[in-house]
């Protein structure tokens, strides 16, 4: 797609754009065969340099090159922005690919899926691996679309740095040509321009030319007013570059070298402090070249990254397994980020999420759907393992238990009291992602009883690869419940199971999955008192439940003084056992609970009674004060972008007014309205078509969860008459 690249170190701060180049581009061309199928095109791979037959030598020099010459960054933006665009041209300047490829053409190496080839969108994220001028450049293609933001999270959460693609449409400054007569861009810190051959159809082919006086008088004195203005906000925000300015070059800015200004512009970056901003067009093939020399020039090394737990490990393998992958022939394979150590084959490596010790088989170099067999990797790199059985996404490996209990006791002695909490420095897990809760569910069948295993294992496969895919059982009916983050995300996933497990699975209605909560305090006490064989268990409760008013997924669980004092932590377990098992199911629709606290204001346990004998007395006494409460349906509310042209605003606006919606403001971006605003989850299904109809297919929309918020009494009352009788478990 048509894009304005805009290059940065992923940060949650505000922070100001250093324009480094410039250039504009035309309007992005509709995608008509977006959903016609599409026949996977061959693809021409280059060889990786130094691989040379089982040369092992020179293969071991190009895998692992200095750590200062790594860097670890991924592509990421909305849906449609040009994401995988950029990394095609990336892989092809770079020499990777002897061919463009096209995300309309279906030919792409890094949506290699056949559903993201039908789609035209990234639905998993690629690891790439490319040299570009002496540097290793390990790179990941993210998904746009909101049902699949974990991928990017989760990717994001072990890359140093990132390139942010921006849709250009709405048009750019200081641009060489517009539209379609754009032709180059100009570079501001070597105040130079780069021209591309008209006549050059892959963008290899293009000139860099410092600016005269003589041949662009006009141009240069732009380009000297920008840099000016950069030094300035470069300066403002570095106290060393400031002191050369006004000391050395404060009288003539021009006299400042690049060479001083680039660093400069690297140091605000590495410290977050700013953002380089470069221009170019990823589809028209020009301005992704100064892209890679920026990556190069400006985002950190691993090494430049400050890392606490690093110290911990003194030199031992250190990794966090950020994704997982199911290859029909290789088994499971899973990438990693190296932070310490070193991988090999063979090598046995301790999980401490799943304190279980695992065996790599072997270790592959990831390039897309393609794998390249390699003999180790240091730190600083992304490896992909095949062998490992038990290990997810998210897991912390080490090199051994002993290695790990070692870095516990530096964690420990070195930390101080911050890391002693919660377990962390026995446990020693490095911060993985936040998977999200579901917002939709629905039942899958087999096509037959006989095929319900072929559908587990290919579900515990799916989950594995996939976090934010959720599966239950319902408890009532026997059905298999499948949970997921939109339409989208559960229609791909159904499709998954067809292709490559070759089953027919069928879906039931797609149902929201809303929440319950209380709105008022009640108090409850329960006793159970049962006798299996020669033993007597008997318990008794009482407790109160009550609302809270911070949002809180999990129930706050509270004991008074007396309970407290004596309580055995396996007794304690057991009531917490008890307490989160009641509050997944509420009195109402059987969805979870949340927003409450309880309080345990009694307990009195009768020697020899089980721990499973306690979560049941406490969990049946949590559902009986539920019952009493005054209870209230909970729905998903979801924050809603629609972009219109001005001629189907109204139709639009009213079509949200139907649904429930909230309009939030309409802003004018050139010929089109922008609507933001929320709409309820269940209100919003299908609107994706709705859209196209009303618009003749010309509007967008981008939809992503706000939180969730009580239902009005009239839509609750239609929503249980609607839902008596039919009783769902998430």
């Amino acid at each position: 797609m048509l894009s304005n690249l805009r290059k940065f170190v992923v940060s949650h701060k505000k922070i100001p754009i250093l324009h480094i180049n410039n250039m504009c581009c035309s309007k992005m061309r509709a995608s008509l065969q977006r959903l016609k199928s599409h026949v996977p095109l061959g693809r021409n791979y280059s060889s990786l340099p130094g691989l040379i037959g089982n040369d092992i030598k020179s293969l071991h020099s190009v895998i692992n090159p200095p750590i200062a010459k790594i860097r670890n960054i991924g592509i990421m933006a909305h849906i449609d922005a040009g994401k995988t665009t950029t990394t095609e041209r990336i892989l092809y300047y770079s020499g990777y690919t002897r061919s463009l490829g096209d995300v309309d053409d279906g030919d792409t190496v890094t949506d290699f899926m056949a559903q993201e080839r039908e789609r035209g969108i990234t639905i998993q994220s690629a690891a790439v691996t490319f040299d570009w001028k002496g540097y290793r450049v390990n790179l990941i293609d993210t998904p746009g679309h909101v049902d699949f933001t974990l991928e990017v999270e989760r990717c994001l959460r072990v890359l140093d740095g990132a390139v942010a693609v921006f849709d250009a449409s709405a048009g750019v400054e200081l641009p060489l040509g517009e539209g379609k007569a754009f032709k180059g861009v100009v570079d501001v810190v070597n105040k130079e321009k780069l021209l591309w051959n008209p006549n050059s159809d892959d963008g290899k082919d293009f000139v860099r030319n410092p600016l005269l006086e003589m041949s662009d008088p006009e141009l240069l004195k732009e380009t000297t007013e920008a840099r000016n203005a950069l030094i300035e906000q470069v300066a403002d925000l570095d106290d060393e570059f400031a002191d050369l300015v006004l000391g050395e070059f404060s009288e003539n800015f021009d006299l400042l070298p690049a060479e001083k200004l680039q660093t400069a512009i690297r140091r605000v970056t590495l410290a977050q402090t700013a953002v380089p901003v470069l221009c170019g067009s990823a589809l028209k093939n020009k301005g992704v070249q100064p892209l890679l020399d920026a990556v190069t020039v400006y985002l950190p090394s691993p090494e430049e990254r400050n890392y606490e737990f690093l110290p911990w490990y003194k030199g031992d393998l250190c990794a966090l397994a950020f994704k997982v992958l199911h290859d029909k022939q290789r088994g499971p394979l899973v990438f990693m980020r190296i932070y310490s150590g070193m991988i090999k084959p063979q090598l046995a490596i301790y999980n401490i999420n799943g304190n279980c010790t695992e065996r790599i088989s072997r270790l592959l170099l990831p390039f897309a759907d393609q794998h390249i067999e390699i003999p180790s990797l240091t730190a600083g790199n992304i490896a992909l393992t095949v062998g490992l059985k038990h290990t997810a996404t998210g897991d912390t490996i080490a090199s051994s238990k002993s290695s790990a209990l070692a870095a516990a006791r530096r964690a420990e002695t070195e930390g101080g009291k911050k890391h002693r909490r919660n377990n962390e420095a026995e446990r020693l897990l490095l911060a993985g992602v936040e998977i999200p809760e579901p917002v939709f569910f629905c039942t899958i069948e087999p096509p037959s009883v006989a095929k319900q295993p072929d559908l587990d294992y290919a579900l515990k496969c799916l989950q594995r690869e996939d976090p934010s895919l959720k599966v239950k059982l319902d408890a009532d009916s026997g059905q298999t419940v499948l949970c997921g983050m939109g339409e989208l995300h559960i229609e791909i996933i159904h499709d998954r199971i067809k292709r490559e497990y070759g089953l027919e699975t069928y879906l039931g209605p797609l149902q929201v999955a809303y929440r319950e909560t209380i709105l008022n305090a009640v108090r409850a006490t329960d006793t159970l008192d049962r006798t299996l064989g020669d033993k007597r268990h008997l318990v008794t409760v009482e407790l109160e439940v009550k609302p809270v008013e911070t949002a809180s997924v999990m129930p706050v669980i509270e004991y008074a003084g007396s309970v407290s004092e004596d309580l055995p932590t396996a007794s304690q377990e057991a009531i917490e056992n008890g307490i989160h098992s009641a509050c997944l199911q509420g009195p109402l629709l059987g969805s979870p609970v949340q927003d409450v606290a309880v309080a345990v204001h009694s307990l009195v346990i009768h020697p020899g009674t089980s721990t499973t004998m306690i979560s049941a007395c406490v969990s049946r006494c949590i559902q009986k004060a539920l019952k009493k409460a005054d209870k209230q349906v909970l729905e998903p509310l979801m924050k809603l972008e629609v972009t219109v042209t001005r001629d189907y605003l109204s139709l639009v606006l009213a079509d949200l007014a139907q649904r429930r919606g909230t309009i939030q403001e309409i802003q004018t971006r050139q010929e089109n309205k922008i609507i933001t605003g929320f709409v309820p989850l269940a209100e919003i299904m299908g609107y994706s078509t709705v859209l196209r109809t009303l618009t003749s297919g010309s509007a967008t929309f981008a939809l992503e969860l706000s939180n969730y918020e009580a239902m009005n009494p009239q839509d609750q009352t239609v929503l249980l008459g609607r839902r008596s009788g039919l009783t769902q478990v998430l």
